[in-house]
């Protein structure tokens, strides 16, 4: 599974996680481990990369969990 998608589960998963997510993003996604390029989609809201990054595009969900997305 990519850092990114297992990342996002915490964040529908974990509300403290979620809280400091909109807080300092940046942080977050450092920690995570994610690449340049998720971390532009994340930051950036950019739905459509981060669906081909993890696998979710086209509304074919890899998971069973909770995605959520988090808007500035």
């Amino acid at each position: 599974m990519s850092k990114l998608l297992d990342l996002m589960k915490k964040l529908g998963s974990d509300a403290a996680l979620a809280a400091e997510y909109g807080k300092d993003p940046e942080a977050v996604l450092h920690r995570a481990g994610v690449t340049d390029e998720e971390r532009r989609a994340m930051l950036e809201s950019d739905y459509a990369a981060v669906g081909k990054l993890t696998g979710l595009a086209d509304g074919q969900y890899a998971t069973n969990h909770t995605i959520k997305a988090y808007d500035k």
